[in-house]
């Protein structure tokens, strides 16, 4: 078995090395993200014997493994890219909703992997097209496209249309549109909706609204948005999971599902509604904590 290993700054020694004595003692061939690598080395003082170091998106494996949080999951699904590869991800840190695999569950979730007593879910992602192709980068989303203004100033206009259907005209920070996986990332934090994962559909909520009315809206997922946006500085933001691009106004942005899904990797008792209820501690009185 193949595996890649994509990682963060700010681990713990301990669970990097019972990662990879877990993999060697069961004659794995490891690949390894050069940064990652390069962390290991200096901090840790830790080298191992890899089948080859990742420098960029052309790679192959069976599994990619990410050990951090949830923005190094994004991170690694986005090198990923169309790659029919399935990700799981190991938290080194809190309770994530896409790294959900703890350092105590380490040693039993790979028993799950070998053995092949898992599941795999297939996750939604968003395709975003511009005129001229102005966007620089993996032009697709796991979690959220994000339009954002991009001084700490003046808010700015964003005309939305689904289907070519005239929706209304957002005054605000910015807005989100979001896949059932993102609902619980940056949207959630503006007051949009928990989707589950498997929902066909997408939210769109406003940041810091300038009218009480505007309110999260779920859509099909089959549907096309087209924005438009006005800035005083004529210049905004585009963020895809924190990748982000300074747009100048004028530039019309389309937004779509994509075409591909990036397949996760869940241990059988890891559902989404436990790790919901786990995440945010409901069922819970804080004042017993």
């Amino acid at each position: 078995m193949k595996i890649a290993i994509f990682g963060s700054k700010h681990q713990k020694k301990e669970q990097v090395e019972m990662l990879f004595n877990i993999l060697k003692d069961n004659k794995v061939e490891i690949l390894i993200q050069e940064k990652f690598c390069n962390y290991l080395k200096e901090c840790f003082h830790l080298q191992y014997d890899t089948a080859a170091i990742i420098r960029n998106d052309e790679f192959d494996a069976d599994l990619v493994v990410t050990i951090g949080g949830d923005g190094t999951f994004l991170r690694a699904a986005s090198v990923i890219g169309k790659k029919n590869i399935p990700i799981l991800g190991i938290n080194a840190g809190r309770l994530g909703f896409l790294a959900d695999v703890g350092e105590e569950d380490l040693e039993d979730t790979f028993e799950d992997v070998f053995s092949g007593n898992y599941r795999v879910e297939h996750r939604s992602r968003l395709q975003l097209s511009t005129e001229n192709k102005i966007y620089h980068g993996f032009n697709y989303a796991l979690n959220e496209i994000a339009v954002m203004k991009q001084d700490t100033a003046s808010m700015i206009t964003v005309h939305a249309h689904i289907n070519d259907e005239y929706l209304t005209s957002y005054e605000a920070d910015g807005i989100i549109i979001a896949t059932p996986t993102g609902s619980t990332a940056y949207s959630l934090s503006v007051g949009g909706p928990i989707i589950a994962p498997a929902s066909q559909s997408f939210v769109i909520s406003a940041i810091a609204p300038h009218t009480l009315g505007n309110r999260p809206l779920v859509i099909t997922d089959d549907s096309i948005i087209t924005l438009d946006v006005e800035s005083r500085n004529n210049n905004f933001l585009i963020s895809l999971d924190g990748r982000s691009n300074v747009f100048r106004t004028g530039s019309k942005l389309t937004i779509r599902k994509a075409d591909f899904t990036l397949q996760v990797v869940k241990r059988k008792e890891n559902t989404f509604y436990n790790t919901l209820r786990n995440k945010l501690k409901w069922g819970l009185d804080p004042r017993q904590s």
